[in-house]
Parts: C-alpha cells; structure tokens; sequence
C-alpha cells in the first residue's frame, strides 16, 4: 500500500495545538508553571502538586467577574449619586447606606479589572507589590461592607425596637460611624504588611489574599483574630439586631390587631390592604440580609479554616468560589440597600425613568418599609 501524504492538514494541526494545550492536565505541569519568577516566594509548596488549571475555568472567571464589576460599579454609583443629590435622601441614616455602596463601588471598581486581566495570562502578572495591595484592598472594603451592613442594622434596631425613646442619629454621628468603621478595618487589613498576617497569591493565581498554610504562630492568631472581628462579631451582632427587630415589630402588630377589635373597626392601619403583614415582610427582608452575608463570607472563611487546621484538601478550583462569592457581595447590597427604599426608587425613577416597570413606585408607608430601608429620623 502507497501512502500518498504524510500532511495531517490543517484541520488536524489546528487540533494538535489545542492538544498539546490540554497535554499539561496529565504531564509534569503544574499551577505554578506560569507564575512570574519574583513572584514565586510568595507561592506556598502546597500548589505544586496541582496541574494547570482548564484554560477554560481562567476564561469563565475573568467573565463573571467582568460582568459583576460592570453590575456593581454601576449599581453602587447609581445609589451614591441619588443619594447624594437627592435632598430628601440626605439623613444621618443614609449616610451609612451610601458608605457601603462606596466600599462596594470601590472593591470592583479597583479589583475587577486587575483579576480580569489576569485570568486572561492565567496568573498574576502585576508583581508581589501590588498583590499585597490588592489582597490588602479586598479585606479592606469587605471588612468596611460588613461592619457598615452591622451599623445599619444597629440604626433600625435603634428606631424600630427603642423607638421614641432612642436617641436620633445625627450627622455628626453617622460620619463618626463612618470613620469608627474604615479606621478600624484600616488596622486590621494592613497588619499583614507589617509582618502579623501574610497575603500570597491564592491557588488559582489570579488573585492575592491571606496566607492560610502558613502554620507560623504569627499567621495563625491573624487568621483566628481576623475571622472574630471581621466575620463573628458583626454576624452575631446583626443577628441580635434583627432578631429584635422582628419581635417588636410583631409585638406593635398584634397590639394594633387588638386595639382595631376592641373599637369594632376592622384595622388601624390604611395598609392592611396587602396580604402579607408587616412582621412577615420585615422577616423576610432580615432573613434575606442574612442569608446574603453568609453566601458572600462563609465560602472564605471556610478555606481559610481549612488551611489552618488542614481539614480539606483545598484545590486551585477551589479557590475560585471564595473571589466569586465575595465579589457577588458587591452586587446585591445595592439591591438590598437601595432599590428596597421606597424614596430612593421614586427619585431613581425620576432620574432615569426609563427602569421604571410601573407607573408610580408603590410606597405603602408601612412599618416594614420603614425597616427595610435604614430609617430616616430627624437630627437632632
């Protein structure tokens, strides 16, 4: 038999390439192939034993996060222009709103695109400085998110559970809080870089974040310290808030129910028109609060942990989920914050009145409207 051509064409050397890509997932490859030299001691001997990741998975990182910064940036500006030019959203309470819709604006406005670029190279290529601020950057403005998120709660547990007799939060105050917040994340987020903490490049190479395999006491107590003050503390405190917060507001509700039966009227309340009373939509906005703030913080604690104490085996790929998670967080708080205040829909739909799906925006003036936004109390 002849053979006629030894050419494999180009379809099939088209098909060889990509082959040889794929060809690292079963070599000698691994993870740390493609990282820059001066950043490789800052990579720990862990990632050694991991290939290269898909190709694939670098190409669906860099998108959703992509995606997620366009959403927040726009999202959380949206809310920091109308609530800065809007004068009747210009209270002490809302202040703290527009405080987290700056640290979110800031975290994808400022990471986004550096991890964008490199799930495009497939590692990092910005240089140890910058890993450090950019590790530095992302539990700086998380840190400020959460503790913002554990003040806003404060100021309705404040209002709603006090009620007249609390003290009304001023502007003064609401800045003091504001400063109390980044002052004290400040401290705790540049820790690493004096030497108490450590941040490295994570497993997928793409981002910088704390040292979890580091076994050092230095690192350990960082690590322990950090999850109290940044995840345990104000998780406790925001679910004491609501917790409160939904027994008052039950407790007002049944009062009101049992004033209406003894003067023989069917309600008190012009609102009663809708189905669903006023505690269960206040439950249900906390338990969505909380439930978010768990979806966007737990996934990192739980690497972190699982670092320290060596309870998992942590992959490359599942480093991904702590950035996804995290990142995701700067996109509902707008929706959380802001799109659930009545005022704050009705000056956004005046400004762009193209997002509105409906007439005129619905505002019942009902208890959980009030606690849904961050109430808005006179200065005092």
């Amino acid at each position: 038999m002849a053979i006629t051509s030894l050419d494999p064409g180009p379809g099939a050397a088209a098909l060889q390439a990509w082959g040889g890509q794929m060809a690292a997932f079963g070599s000698n490859e691994t993870v740390v192939d493609k990282v820059l030299p001066d950043m490789l001691h800052l990579i720990d001997p862990h990632w050694h034993q991991f290939p290269p990741m898909n190709p694939l998975w670098h190409g669906l990182l860099g998108f959703v996060i992509g995606v997620l910064g366009f959403i927040s940036v726009t999202g959380n500006g949206m809310v920091v222009y109308i609530f800065t030019t809007t004068k009747s959203l210009k209270t002490p309470s809302n202040i703290l709103v527009v405080n987290l819709a700056f640290s979110d604006f800031l975290m994808m406005f400022m990471m986004a695109p550096p991890m964008v670029i490199n799930c495009y190279n497939e590692t990092w290529v910005f240089g140890p400085l910058a890993c450090q601020l950019y590790a530095c950057a992302g539990s700086l403005y998380g840190c400020v998110s959460i503790w913002t998120m554990t003040m806003i709660a404060f100021d309705r547990y404040n209002v709603i559970v006090k009620g007249i007799a609390a003290k009304p939060m001023t502007i003064n105050g609401a800045l003091l809080r504001v400063f109390f917040i980044w002052a004290f994340s400040l401290a705790w987020t540049v820790a690493p870089l004096f030497g108490w903490g450590r941040y490295v490049p994570e497993g997928n190479m793409t981002a910088c974040g704390t040292d979890y395999f580091d076994q050092s006491l230095s690192n350990t107590t960082y690590i322990l310290l950090y999850s109290i003050a940044c995840y345990y503390a104000p998780l406790f405190l925001i679910i004491y808030s609501y917790f409160f917060i939904v027994q008052a507001v039950a407790a007002h509700e049944k009062a009101m129910r049992e004033q209406a039966k003894k003067m023989n009227v069917a309600s008190l309340r012009s609102s009663d028109a809708a189905n669903t009373s006023a505690e269960c939509k206040l439950a249900k906005v906390a338990l969505m609060t909380i439930s978010l703030w768990f979806m966007a913080w737990t996934p990192y604690l739980v690497i972190n942990y699982a670092g320290i104490f060596k309870t998992m085996t942590i992959s490359p790929l599942v480093t991904i989920w702590g950035s996804v998670f995290a990142k995701a967080n700067a996109v509902y708080n707008p929706i959380v914050y802001g799109i659930s205040h009545p005022k704050y829909r009705a000056a956004l739909y005046a400004r762009f009145p193209g997002l509105s799906c409906q007439s005129a925006p619905e505002d019942t003036g009902s208890v959980a409207s009030a606690a849904t936004a961050t109430e808005e109390k006179p200065s005092a």
